[in-house]
């Protein structure tokens, strides 16, 4: 089976789970996978080696400046004409199945040439019913038409009653013996200056990810380049999280059983669904602003954490894909949902119970 992979590389969480998936379609030697990625300069791109000669398309970039969602400036950049060369000329016509993991490129060629097509990811958990802001129709009519697909597999922090399976989370190294004293901070979306003065403020020592590393700071702040293997290693022996509400990285922190402190990026739908269904699970402490003021209430608050305990996701999704993608994917989520630890209940709050040491 000759599979086309589409992944949207705007931020690191489909990247990151595409590698947990590429290893675990490893063990199935009669399917073979083009890796394609977009929405990132190429550049940009890091530690792709597993993807071996992966193609590259420029696709659709998200702008954002100082934690908010810059629409006008999105749809402004975006390269309408060059996107839709890349989509007629994309050869799906090569390939058994075309897979994306919200990524528009090789999606629409698959849609528009009738060739069968799954999508993968946590955007795809918006087909259902699920948390999600009052946003007006525009924003969730781009969401469910970004990357649309025939068949698709949403991943989630709860299956909210549908056919939603649970996240893919890499294995993550296991936690040094040391006891750490800091909070680990990834807040790629904000202006970084601003940022770094108020963690300056706070009597606790912070490793930070995703600003430049030429930054000046103060003596309780690190700013380390970025590295799949450093990140992990830090998110493992940190006491706490501070993020945005994206996806992944909220799963693998929840699997650590860390306290969460997270915002959302304004104005963007996927971002403002997280922070909803955080809250609503109560699996982490929503504001709408990172400063000294707001880090310092919530450790004061003294956050009880949440363990949770994902199945491997990514060798059911490998199987399911191996035996040509035709078990019901309600099917699917139930029995993975069956293996979570806690598992979730029915009701709609609090989904879970702390399994904290």
């Amino acid at each position: 089976m000759k599979i086309l992979y589409g992944v949207q590389a705007t931020g690191n969480g489909h990247i990151a789970k595409s590698r947990t998936l590429a290893k675990a379609l490893e063990q199935y030697p009669e399917i073979e996978i083009q890796w394609l990625f977009s929405g990132r300069p190429k550049k940009d791109l890091f530690e792709m080696e597993l993807f071996g000669d992966y193609w590259w398309r420029e696709g659709m970039t998200i702008v954002h400046s100082e934690g908010r969602l810059r629409s006008f400036a999105t749809f402004a950049q975006a390269k309408l004409r060059h996107l839709i060369k890349d989509i007629r000329e994309l050869p799906v016509n090569d390939f058994d199945l075309i897979i994306s993991d919200y990524e528009p490129v090789s999606a629409w060629a698959a849609k528009i040439r009738k060739k069968p097509s799954v999508g993968i990811g946590h955007q795809y958990a918006f087909l259902h019913s699920i948390p999600m802001p009052r946003f007006n129709w525009i924003f969730h009519t781009v969401l469910r038409t970004f990357a649309p697909t025939e068949k698709s597999l949403g991943l989630h922090w709860h299956h909210f009653g549908n056919p939603i399976l649970p996240p893919i989370v890499p294995p993550l190294p296991k936690p040094d013996i040391d006891v750490k004293e800091y909070i680990l901070v990834y807040l790629p979306f904000e202006h970084p200056i601003p940022m770094l003065e108020e963690l300056s403020k706070v009597q606790r020592q912070f490793i930070v990810y995703g600003v430049p590393e030429n930054l000046p700071t103060a003596e309780n702040i690190q700013i380390k380049a970025p590295s799949t293997e450093e990140f992990q290693r830090d998110l493992v022996n940190a006491q706490a999280v501070i993020c945005n509400s994206g996806f992944e990285l909220l799963a693998e922190t929840l699997v650590q059983g860390k306290p969460i402190l997270s915002r959302p990026l304004a104005y963007q739908f996927e971002q403002e669904a997280n922070a909803k269904a955080l809250e609503q699970l109560k699996l982490a402490r929503i504001v709408r602003s990172i400063n000294a003021k707001s880090i310092n209430a919530w450790l004061e608050e003294r956050p009880t954490p949440i363990r949770i305990q994902w199945p491997d996701v990514a060798q059911a999704v490998a199987a399911w894909i191996a035996e040509g993608c035709t078990k019901d994917p309600a099917e699917l989520a139930h029995t993975l949902w069956q293996k979570v630890v806690p598992r979730p209940t029915e009701g709609p709050t609090p989904a879970y119970q702390s399994t904290a040491d």
